[in-house]
């Protein structure tokens, strides 16, 4: 089979429209780029439908890569029989094609490798065989030089056999379905690390069927392991194991068969059973990796989507205490405008000075939102706020500061602001996120915004490829203004990246803004390729045409032109029209090119062109009534806003500067095998404290109001 039909095969897809997928790949498309613009060739696959066979496409090409490797080793070795070829010809799996490598393999010092030097092989072949019930006959003609005596020809006899049977493909196959069957993951702790107050006291005596474990412990369980706390294991019963190996290779009774079983015994705990509780290792580790670098990226793109409050002028405050509460204040496009800072917590206890500093910036830069961060000193910031006078109509947003430190430390931050200090970036950061959390998150790298699950414990490679994946989707799917969004949202547009970013903005800078999207071309470097992936994913407000705000692509304009035609209007009067559009006869449009799919996203877009499909912000106020884990008590019910979801339950932010969790079991009254099918990041919930454990820093809530 091709690659397109192994393909297809795995995720049950047409296969004509995985090899056009496959080509449209190789052109160099983007997945944003196909999933919204060429969906009549991929019979409308979605964005993780795409990327899944782009990964099954890698994973074939590596596959192919090490196949070519194993057969050119084996042939330099002038051991490649036709049987081999073939057999290595139709393997489809990377642990199969290794298996059968296995005996081929160079080898390091082994027992079995000192054993033929002593010329032990052929005793080591009669004895495999079976046929002979003198065994001590034959290992007397094996005694000389370093071999003392007939037991020690056994023995050696024995390593030889006992490499034979670890390197035999049946064999492997037979404890790894004992593994798949039985295996179970157990973590003891290390003597002396038993701290009753530890994070990992749960798995000081665990145990749990390897195949019932979730991703989320076989990370906390490995966090464990490697920092000293708990022995780690994956095995299944070893007798169990060692018995299926002997039934196996052991034909009848003889004396020479129990040579051969003792043999068995020892490849099992020396060599197979190490070698394939490795193998299950990785594969819990490699699945629990994905299962939570899924769980970030959905988190990332939840939290990339908050809505935005929109360009507005902003007051933002960096909440602290002794070092005061750094102040700025931006205009509707994000610029600094003033910059300074109050003193309204102890020790300083200012607080009427600060109020009155506060009323005049309001003032004086006609502020028409506060957005505060809801780090240290968040909650007395928020009421010393809302004990200010403020015009009507002013109103105050708590703000995630998650990630804002990283930013004001950063390079991208240090070319923003070279003249200012982190605690003022900080705070900019803080009001641009209200503003717009898309065009602000987009400068921090994803896995440092705090929104996902043992990120650090995870293949580092896989996460970033992911979240980047994940951040362009977003910013594809949004949309982005071509003349006020920065070098660093640009980059993630379909066909753009960091170098074309740059050209467009100093383009943009020394010739102004964009008039229409075909101007793009006279960006240098930006090629008719990357025109054609780009150009529908940015936007033009008041540009020459009303397309040019929307997600219609250039290549389409005709196709309006022809619409507009056709209802006798011009297309700034089509656009929005409802009695125009509904008239549309979508069938006089489609040829071999335009189909339906394309033809409906049209007329979706021309109904509300440029709308953000994020939504507006909302205001959300917490109890007045708590501010630290101290405050609260079993049974209180409390709003609270959704900052994490994990496999296992979600995290709430009841305004305490520390959240808690609500465990899967108490998200609703009934199973949930998935927290997303309850909650959504920044989603506003009622939870009940149910326990609070301030020596060990956790709180847990539940959602089931009624009862535990």
């Amino acid at each position: 089979m091709n690659a397109a039909q192994i393909i297809a095969t795995e995720l049950q897809l047409s296969e004509r429209h995985v090899e056009s997928t496959l080509k449209l790949l190789d052109e160099g498309a983007t997945i944003p780029f196909i999933a919204r613009y060429r969906k009549e060739r991929t019979g409308g696959l979605d964005e993780v439908q795409l990327a899944s066979i782009q990964e099954s496409h890698k994973a074939l090409v590596a596959l192919e890569k090490r196949r070519a490797f194993i057969l050119q080793a084996i042939e330099e070795q002038g051991k490649l029989t036709d049987e081999l070829r073939s057999k290595l010809m139709s393997c489809q799996t990377l642990s199969l094609l290794e298996d059968l490598y296995l005996p081929y393999k160079p080898k390091r010092k082994t027992k079995a490798e000192a054993a033929r030097k002593l010329g032990l092989e052929p005793l080591a072949a009669m004895l495999m065989k079976q046929q002979s019930q003198d065994v001590e006959g034959l290992a007397q003609r094996f005694v000389k030089g370093e071999v003392e005596d007939s037991s020690a020809a056994l023995a050696g006899a024995r390593d030889i056999m006992a490499e034979w049977i670890s390197e035999r493909t049946a064999a492997r196959d037979i404890v790894r379905k004992h593994f798949q069957r039985s295996a179970v993951a157990k973590s003891k702790v290390v003597k002396g690390k038993d701290d009753p107050e530890s994070k990992f006291r749960d798995y000081f005596d665990f145990q749990e069927p390897l195949h019932r474990c979730p991703g989320h412990r076989i990370l906390a369980m490995r966090r464990a392991e490697e920092e000293g706390v708990v022995r780690l294991s994956f095995s299944p019963d070893r007798e169990q194991g060692i018995e299926r190996v002997e039934r196996y290779f052991v034909k009848h009774p003889s004396a020479a068969g129990d040579q051969v079983k003792l043999a068995a015994a020892d490849a099992y705990k020396r060599l197979l059973e190490p070698s394939i509780e490795t193998e299950f290792k990785n594969a819990a580790k490699e699945k629990a990796d994905q299962e939570a670098v899924h769980v970030f990226a959905e988190n990332l793109r939840q939290l990339l989507l908050a809505p935005p409050l929109g360009s507005k002028r902003i007051l933002a405050i960096d909440p602290g205490f002794r070092t005061g509460c750094k102040v700025v204040c931006i205009d509707a496009q994000g610029a600094l405008l003033h910059n300074e800072t109050i003193y309204p917590h102890p020790p300083q206890n200012e607080s009427k000075r600060a109020a009155s500093k506060i009323s005049t910036l309001v003032q004086t830069y006609q502020i028409e939102a506060i957005a505060i961060g809801n780090g240290t000193a968040g909650r007395e910031t928020e009421r010393f706020i809302q004990r200010v006078r403020l015009p009507a109509g002013t109103e105050a947003y708590v703000v995630s500061e998650n990630g804002a430190s990283v930013y004001s430390a950063s390079p991208v931050a240090r070319a923003e602001f070279p003249d200012y200090d982190v605690t003022v970036r900080g705070a900019v950061s803080i009001g641009r996120r209200l503003m717009d959390p898309l065009s602000e998150l987009v400068k921090i790298e994803p896995k440092s915004i705090g929104v996902g699950q043992y990120q650090h414990d995870v293949d580092q490679k896989k996460l970033k490829e992911r979240l980047d994946a994940t951040v362009e989707s977003v910013v594809n799917h949004v949309g982005v203004n071509l003349n006020t969004s920065s070098e660093h949202l640009l980059q993630y547009v379909s066909g753009i990246g960091p170098k074309l970013s740059k050209e467009i903005v100093s383009h943009r800078k020394a010739n102004g803004p964009f008039a229409s999207r075909k101007e793009l071309l006279k960006v240098s470097g930006l090629g008719a390729k990357a025109y054609e992936q780009c150009a529908g994913f940015l936007r033009i407000p008041n540009g020459s045409t009303p397309l040019d705000n929307s997600a219609v692509h250039p290549e389409s304009y005709h196709i309006v032109q022809a619409m507009a035609k056709d209802q006798g209007c011009t297309i700034a009067e089509l656009v929005q029209s409802k009695e125009h559009i509904e008239a549309l006869n979508l069938e006089r449009y489609v040829n071999e090119d335009v189909g339906l799919p394309t033809l409906q996203d049209i007329v979706k877009e021309l109904r509300k062109p440029g709308r953000d499909p994020r939504g507006k912000a909302r205001l959300f106020e917490f109890s007045k009534e708590v501010s630290k884990p101290e405050d609260l008590s079993e049974g209180m019910v409390l709003p609270g806003i959704v900052t994490n979801i994990t496999r296992f339950g979600a995290f709430v932010d009841v305004g305490v500067k520390q959240d808690g969790l609500v465990h899967i079991s108490q998200l609703a009254d009934r199973f949930v095998s998935d927290p997303t099918e309850v909650v959504k990041l920044n989603q506003e919930v009622k939870v009940r404290v149910i326990e609070v454990d301030l020596a060990r820093k956790r709180i847990a809530f539940s959602m089931k109001l009624g009862s535990d």
